[in-house]
């Protein structure tokens, strides 16, 4: 046992939000609140639980879960629950360095010893996708996600979504598996086209075919494809989830761990999807510490199949990438489609404070691009 002493938050670029929790004992743990574009608001919710939790049990860990989500009126939401992911990872990855065993131990134990995993391509606005395909291969990867398009009018020339589908045999002659994220920047008029342009050449999955609060319009697009759908990076717990499992239109859920609360809910999450025969594909297009916890829950899931890493995404510019702030990143070595499971205690990374107090000062917050229209009109990102 152990008391909290202290919990600090870090915001280091390109755009992540560290956690750092430790004990009376001097015993710590990290864990990642990154929330693209709302980081101010999440290090509020931070500086409010860091008072607030002072002398708790830090082996807690479900009743400080349970107090974060239902000891306020207002409940849920993106920056509630990233500010309670940050804790919640940082209390697990504590309580294992405790014990000295690597995290999953704590969850049951692995049903595998390595993980599939896949790499970005294409960036924001999708190109030059064949080069940065055979990088990506080059560095041991067998699959890839790429967005399907630049940004779209709700009813758009059927003309812009050709690109897509060169795109996507470009990949896959090259031997790649291709995931395609509309982004929810594809509205329904022009997203039941292009899956059907797309369903020919068997993408690995569509991701987000439409914005996640149109549930019954993803229902429809569900109902008359066969290309599997993915979502889930923009629900938050899993009453959030529990709609989209019980309407049967969604084939792979995509929850972010630095979004539902941590390791404590994507681990209730991803057994909710298992009794759907839904497969788990996390979402994580951020830092190594949140790749760490999902590489736990993973590790733990019989449904997971896949799993998302930033390595050299088009987001991690000014120097810092999956890389930066451990000193053991040789663990993300991709070999053959696949990275091994961490076995280290904890999260199986270390952490290197010095490079993250440096680069946290002054460091600023992520703001979020957005796309217009000929018009001036506001399109989704």
């Amino acid at each position: 046992m152990g008391k909290i002493a202290k919990i600090e938050y870090f915001r280091v670029p390109p755009r992540w939000l560290f956690v750092k929790i430790t004990d009376d004992a001097g015993n710590a743990g990290w864990g990642e609140a990154s929330l693209e574009g709302h980081t101010q608001a999440v290090e509020g919710c931070l500086a409010a639980w860091a008072d607030r939790y002072l002398g708790f049990e830090a082996d807690d860990i479900e009743h400080i879960w349970q107090l974060s989500y239902r000891g306020g009126f207002y409940r849920g939401g993106p920056v509630l629950m990233s500010a309670l992911s940050g804790i919640d990872i940082a209390l697990w990855d504590l309580k294992a360095r405790k014990l000295n065993v690597p995290l999953y131990q704590l969850l049951g134990g692995k049903v595998r010893d390595k993980l599939r995993v896949y790499a970005w391509i294409g960036g924001d606005r999708p190109h030059d996708v064949e080069a940065q395909a055979n990088a990506r291969k080059a560095q041991g990867f067998n699959a890839v996600k790429m967005n399907g398009t630049e940004d779209l009018g709700w009813l758009d020339s059927p003309k812009k979504l050709e690109d897509c589908v060169e795109r996507v045999k470009t990949v896959k002659a090259l031997g790649l598996d291709a995931g395609v994220d509309f982004h929810g920047r594809v509205h329904k008029p022009m997203a039941k086209q292009l899956i059907a342009k797309l369903e020919p050449h068997d993408p690995l999955f569509i991701e987000e075919p439409l914005l996640s609060e149109n549930i019954g319009g993803i229902k429809d697009i569900a109902a008359h494809t066969r290309c599997p759908i993915a979502l889930g990076e923009r629900l938050h717990s899993r009453w959030d989830v529990r709609p989209f499992l019980e309407s049967g239109c969604v084939d792979i859920l995509q929850p972010d761990i630095s979004h539902v609360g941590g390791i404590s809910e994507m681990r209730r999450i991803a057994s909710a999807c298992e009794t759907y025969d839904v497969a788990l594909a996390p979402h994580c297009p951020l830092g190594p510490i949140a790749l760490a916890a999902n590489v736990q829950v993973d590790a733990v899931s019989p449904n997971f199949v896949i799993q998302e890493m930033s390595l050299g995404i088009h987001y991690n510019v000014g120097g810092q990438d999956l890389t930066s702030y451990t000193l053991n990143p040789e663990v993300w070595k991709v070999t053959d489609g696949y990275i091994d499971l961490l076995s280290g205690p904890g999260l199986g990374i270390e952490v290197d404070e010095e490079q993250v107090r440096a680069l946290s000062k002054d460091a600023k917050a992520w703001v979020n691009p957005n796309f217009f229209g000929p018009g001036n009109e506001l399109r989704e990102w």
